[in-house]
């Protein structure tokens, strides 16, 4: 029976902090503990935000934290051909279409459906809380779509959900953490919830929805152990590995690591990172304190 594979992938868009430090040691250890495989992979397609010296931190901290993993890294930028193949294979069933409005014009649609609701309700929103996409750009034209793209306008790619979960109907996982609303073993995927999710746009053949499934099937994962916050958007991997015939692996959700506010920690929020910690003394013994292993 061939080992199991689990492989943490963070980004290098900023510094890794305490959930990071959490994510990485929870699949290490479950690697170990089961006889199996440690990968680690870079996530590296926004190249307007990922860094090199984020990358290099990133090596720096794993190790400090005792963390050892196969070599080559697999680092997305290099491998963007897997991404635009199997964009190719959803747009030639028809399920991929280019929609046109920028975020400010989306916010815009969204404000008016509002307005023009007679019950007050407001507009749908995803389980990210992002509004679903309220533009007509599915309904154009072959011709109407090429001359919008011939004026180089930006876009993005978009599924057709509706299409996409006709070809792939009653989706399930089996969830060996505990999800969001506590939900164990046998999960109903909702992919309908995330409304007609981008893929890819204009500048990046990919996203990450499609990204992550396509890697974990190539690189053979068999295991995904994440973060809670990533629980529902498994109905969409779900429905990605459905029409592109990949292999489902098994899926984990693990606990948030929170501030002292509740709220989870995150990059953008200015989380304090781990290259920090360890300036100021810490050992990563108390890493494992702090983020509750023992």
């Amino acid at each position: 029976m061939p080992s199991p594979v689990f492989r943490f992938a963070p980004s290098p868009n900023g510094y890794l902090h305490l959930g990071h430090a959490f994510s990485a040691l929870l699949n290490f250890e479950l690697a170990r503990a089961s006889g199996g495989r440690f990968l680690l992979r870079i996530e590296d397609i926004d190249a307007t935000r990922c860094r090199p010296e984020f990358e290099a931190a990133i090596y720096q901290d794993l190790e400090w934290l005792g963390i050892g993993w196969e070599a080559p890294v697999r680092r997305q930028s290099e491998h963007l051909s897997d991404f635009r193949e199997a964009m190719e294979e959803l747009s030639g069933r028809g399920l991929i279409y280019p929609a046109f409005e920028s975020r400010a014009e989306i916010a815009r649609l969204v404000a008016e459906r509002e307005s023009a609701a007679k019950t007050g309700a407001s507009w749908p929103r995803d389980p990210d809380g992002a509004p679903l996409y309220p533009g007509a750009a599915k309904s154009f034209s072959a011709p109407a779509r090429r001359r919008l793209i011939e004026q180089d306008l930006p876009y993005a790619l978009r599924l057709d959900m509706a299409a996409a979960m006709a070809q792939a109907p009653d989706l399930a996982w089996i969830e060996h953490g505990e999800g969001a609303g506590g939900e164990t073993g046998l999960v109903a995927a909702r992919p309908e919830a995330w409304g007609d999710v981008i893929l890819a746009r204009k500048e990046t053949p990919t996203s990450y929805h499609l990204s992550v499934v396509i890697d974990d099937a190539l690189q053979g994962v068999t295991d995904v152990v994440r973060g809670l916050d990533l629980f529902w958007s498994t109905s969409v991997h779900r429905l990605l590995q459905s029409l592109l015939g990949i292999p489902q692996p098994a899926y984990r959700h693990h606990r948030l690591v929170l501030d002292d506010t509740g709220q989870k920690l995150s990059k953008s929020t200015k989380a304090t990172a781990l290259r920090e910690l360890r300036g100021q003394g810490a050992t990563p013994a108390d890493i494992r304190r702090l983020v509750g292993l023992p």
